[in-house]
């Protein structure tokens, strides 16, 4: 059974009142015998003043027998003994059948002191009596003793009595203390088990408050004390979880990638940006090694750099086999007493950073390629006019075309530059209206037929059915429909087709362009809408090509809410599509 409070206090409180009663039983028997004896001492001490005043003259057996006689009357029991100790007459016993009592310890006292007395078990009788001795002198002179006695069973059935009563009465006291206490310790012990549940559910997270107790003593109060702690605890509780799930958001959330690293070399977090740079599960990371989670030598020796140095460590490292990112890695140490705790790396994807840095680049070297080849052109053949080629008029013209049409080019590529520069920067002002899909697409056809002609090119359309409008600006959306033609007239061989389309996807307007070209490989489908980038740049060299039709119509086509896809297969033609949003 379990040892509880309850039965705790009940069995000590038994005890103690068991307890109580036995001392108080032994105390008060004691202390009436006690009071008996010497009430019984006095009454005996009193009789003897009596017994005095009526001794008989002479030693003889007839007076004596008398006195003893009349002795008899006060209902105890008197032995009259000479000082040899021989018994001269007795109340209750012939005395020539007594033995002799001068070894009797009431009897030495009396005759060397003059009285004694002495409580103890007599022979003649066979129970325990009182004794009480006193050294008188007869008529004659003869000294004599005269003892007193009276039995003590009278006292030991009074205290019997006295006893079974206080014992009973003692009973009834027991069953109903008992009874009273037992019931307030319960009531106590399921106080005191309110309060021991209550903490436990404040342990378990729990934090509600016990009802209020009216009590008014120091459980209530301890109550109170525990609700306050409670309630304090409830607030701090809301609070770390709030800035738990608040900091846990904002890791989760972060682009950067982020490891928090044990002093145990464990993985304590890592949100879903760092899974997704190292290619790792998002849940299995959790108190694994960090040589598990990290599978890169490169991190991982940032981490022994930044642990053995204790300072942070910065640089940068490229991720991936296909599709390589960049990212700039600092793993900090975290210190604690002067000692390595751990460490946080984060990663920062600088791919987009080192990409645009490559394109910068690429579009100085690009634009100077581009400015160089007809300014080269034109110095070139202004100095041979120069040199006296301007006599010679048929070569004269020819080499004044050349010029012009060189420096044509370098104006259409200077308005693609500025366009471009205008778009990027959002200040090209566009004029949106409402555009039925035949005036947008009828004079792209008219305008490529022919050029298309001149190469044998079939042009289909299928436009058929009822087509919503779309809002935007006419020239804009002509420009991105015009060059997408252009390209396919310049990459479609003689004899070839082109097919131009749109349909309704849903809330878009598709206008697609497909041709049957040679194709655009895949690796180079991701780069044909950057700028200058050619599939054959060659061959667009020679058609006059910019370089910048592609990537103007990319950005004109964001402008207007849309955008241009292109599937392609090398030796299958290529097909752009616009989505454009419908009215």
């Amino acid at each position: 059974m379990k040892n509880k409070l309850f039965w705790r206090f009940g069995f000590a409180y038994l005890v103690l009142l068991l307890l109580v009663l036995l001392a108080v039983d032994t105390y008060v028997a004691f202390s009436l015998r006690r009071a008996y004896l010497s009430t019984a001492f006095s009454q005996l001490e009193s009789l003897s003043q009596l017994a005095q005043s009526r001794l008989p003259k002479r030693i003889v057996e007839a007076e004596l027998q008398e006195w003893a006689v009349w002795m008899a009357r006060a209902g105890i029991r008197v032995t009259l003994v000479a000082r040899d100790g021989k018994v001269l007459a007795d109340t209750d016993e012939d005395p020539h059948r007594m033995d002799n009592h001068g070894a009797r310890p009431e009897i030495r006292a009396a005759i060397e002191q003059g009285s004694g007395s002495a409580v103890r078990h007599s022979a003649t009788l066979g129970h325990d009596l009182l004794y009480f001795a006193v050294r008188r002198e007869a008529g004659d002179g003869t000294p004599l003793i005269l003892r007193f006695s009276l039995p003590l069973h009278r006292l030991d059935e009074a205290l019997a009595d006295f006893r079974r009563g206080l014992w009973v009465a003692s009973s009834i006291i027991l069953a109903l203390s008992a009874t009273a206490s037992l019931l307030y310790f319960r009531t106590l012990s399921r106080r005191i088990e309110r309060l021991k549940e209550f903490s436990r559910r404040v342990a378990a997270g729990d934090f509600r408050g016990l009802p209020r107790d009216r009590k008014g003593d120091e459980l209530a109060d301890l109550a109170d004390a525990f609700n306050q702690t409670a309630a304090r605890l409830d607030i701090a509780m809301q609070t770390l979880t709030g800035e738990r799930n608040q900091t846990a958001a904002v890791l989760a959330s972060m682009t950067e990638g982020l490891v928090v690293i044990g002093p145990d070399q464990r993985v304590i977090f890592c949100n879903a940006a760092f899974c997704r740079a190292v290619n790792v599960d998002s849940g299995g990371w959790k108190d694994r090694p960090a040589v598990e989670v990290i599978p890169h030598a490169d991190l991982l020796e940032f981490l022994r750099q930044a642990h053995s140095r204790n300072a942070a460590v910065t640089g940068e490292l490229v991720l991936g086999s296909v599709r390589t990112k960049s990212f700039a890695v600092t793993v900090t140490p975290v210190l604690s007493s002067g000692a390595t705790a751990g460490s946080v790396m984060v990663l920062h994807d600088i791919t987009e950073l080192r990409r645009l840095e490559h394109a910068r680049r690429d579009f100085t070297v690009n634009v100077s390629h581009e400015f160089k080849t007809p300014l080269t052109a034109i110095q070139g053949f202004a100095e041979t006019l120069i040199n006296g080629a301007w006599r010679d008029e048929a070569d004269c013209l020819r080499f004044l075309n050349i010029i012009r049409e060189n420096a044509v080019r370098l104006g259409r590529l200077t308005d693609d530059l500025l366009k471009l520069g205008q778009i990027e920067a959002g200040k090209l002002e566009l004029r949106f209206q409402t555009i039925p899909i035949g005036e947008l697409i009828g004079p792209c056809l008219e305008a490529i037929r022919l050029k298309a002609g001149q190469k044998n090119l079939l042009l289909e359309t299928d436009c058929s059915g009822e087509l919503p409008s779309v809002v935007g600006d006419v020239s804009s959306l002509q420009q991105i429909l015009q060059n997408l033609l252009d390209n396919a007239v310049h990459y479609t061989p003689g004899g070839g087709r082109i097919s131009i389309r749109a349909a309704v996807a849903g809330p878009e307007v598709v206008i697609s362009v497909s041709d049957t070209g040679p194709g655009i490989p895949q690796t180079e489908q991701a780069r044909i809408f950057e700028r200058f980038y050619r599939a054959d740049a060659g061959r667009s060299r020679l058609e006059g090509g910019t370089g910048l039709g592609l990537s103007i119509a990319k950005h004109l086509a964001e402008a207007h809410g849309g955008r241009i896809q292109v599937r392609s297969e090398v030796g299958q033609g290529a097909t752009f599509s616009i989505h454009l949003p419908r009215k």
